[in-house]
């Protein structure tokens, strides 16, 4: 949040990517942008997120042909959720 504190959490098994726990907790809040990783540059999970109209801050993978534009500005605020773990 606008806070910096988390608003949902969920804890996986290690050998579980942690993708696929990103529809559910997306579920859980209402974001104006999702930041993530190049990890979550997925195309079915960008879909569902602009769908939502939740703005993707997920750089591309350097393999996509196409990479999106995103706001690096947003995107450092990352280092914000990583200390948190």
């Amino acid at each position: 949040d606008a806070a910096v504190k988390a608003v949902a959490l969920s804890l996986t098994p290690g050998q579980r990517a942690d993708i696929t726990e990103t529809e559910p907790l997306l579920d859980e809040v209402d974001p104006k942008a999702s930041i993530a990783d190049r990890a979550y540059d997925a195309d079915l999970l960008i879909k569902k997120i602009e769908e939502r109209q939740i703005t993707p801050v997920i750089p591309s993978r350097k393999n996509r042909r196409d990479p999106r534009k995103i706001s690096f500005h947003l995107y450092k605020n990352r280092n914000i959720i990583e200390r948190f773990f």
